[in-house]
């Protein structure tokens, strides 16, 4: 049995629209040869596979890649917190009905993660719980900060302690549509700049308190947290050397225990230090599918991890299993 814990998504209705030339934010789909090519008007530009809104093409690759459910979530380029708050209230609402409706059709093998529009916290909150109890998903998608705004800012504490309250976990993803200062080559602004995003917003839930003040919430760093783990002793070392600059109660490296890990780091080196660093009961599979810095690589690597078969079969699914609250109704055939 094996669980992605982190894939995306790209409803077909949205897609219709930017073809048309009239989707939300001035989003449209070019062809570019012999491919489709979604581009944002701050500049993001990647290709449109169809796995991304095709479910019989998506199953198909989770066949090929032996996945028995995935854990979908909309692309993060979709978050749109820089749109205004009504329209992106409504915006969350028909792309997480899309997202229901795609799941149901998939006979248990896709399972949901919310879209919320964090620049309105009361409409998060409200489509958060709307989207957990109503449309059964068992968490949500959420940026690394909303447009600058950190996620341990006071004005979102209500969304938070909604998602502890329903006890559904968090997945903080980086997202960037536009540029990023001195990442404009070399594709840095995605190789660089979202595991820097993870590792900031992770060190900021730490250092500020805010995992002290949501001891139950449940928390997913994508991309096998970004370059929190690797500097996990830097924070450490600044935390003793500089008493009373932090508001967290111990020491960073005790909080490592409160997040979960994806497989998402191409290195099966690099994944054994991760495993060396937090366990085998804090990492789930990741794959990124379907863009195309996704890790399809994922079960050569744990496989190669010197760990029990039991550590493995947490890796492969129990972890995620038990996190998103999965009911393993689905069976091979």
């Amino acid at each position: 049995m094996i669980i992605d814990s982190h894939s995306h998504y790209f409803p077909l209705e949205l897609i219709k629209q930017a073809r048309k030339g009239n989707a939300y934010d001035g989003l449209t789909v070019n062809q570019d040869r012999e491919r489709e090519m979604v581009c944002h008007r701050q500049g993001a530009r990647y290709e449109l596979k169809r796995i991304f809104y095709d479910l019989g093409a998506k199953l198909a690759r989770m066949d090929e890649l032996e996945i028995d459910i995935s854990v979908l979530s909309l692309a993060p380029t979709l978050f749109m917190y820089w749109t205004e708050k009504t329209e992106a209230d409504d915006f969350c609402r028909r792309m997480n009905d899309n997202l229901a409706e795609f799941a149901a059709k998939s006979d248990g093998r896709i399972v949901g993660l919310a879209s919320v529009p964090l620049q309105d916290p009361i409409g998060a909150t409200r489509e958060l719980r709307r989207a957990v109890i109503e449309l059964g998903f068992r968490g949500a998608e959420i940026g690394t900060s909303m447009e600058g705004l950190p996620l341990d800012d006071a004005r979102l504490a209500d969304f938070f302690s909604e998602a502890s309250d329903l006890d559904v976990p968090l997945m903080i993803h980086p997202y960037a549509v536009g540029k990023r200062e001195r990442m404009e080559d070399f594709q840095l602004n995605n190789l660089i700049g979202n595991p820097m995003d993870t590792c900031i917003s992770a060190a900021r839930l730490i250092l500020s308190g805010f995992l002290d003040r949501y001891p139950e919430l449940k928390i997913i760093l994508p991309h096998g947290g970004g370059y929190l783990p690797y500097q996990i002793g830097r924070l450490n070392h600044g935390y003793f050397a500089r008493p009373g600059k932090n508001l967290c109660e111990h020491a960073p490296s005790e909080y490592l225990e409160r997040f979960y890990f994806d497989t998402i780091l191409f290195d099966p080196k690099v994944l054994n230090f991760l495993y060396d660093l937090v366990g085998a009961k804090r990492i789930v599979v990741g794959t990124d599918l379907p863009f195309d810095v996704a890790d399809v690589a994922f079960k050569k690597n744990i496989v190669a991890l010197n760990i029990t078969e039991d550590e493995k079969e947490k890796i492969f699914f129990q972890n995620a299993q038990r996190l998103f609250n999965i009911e393993l109704s689905y069976k091979k055939i």
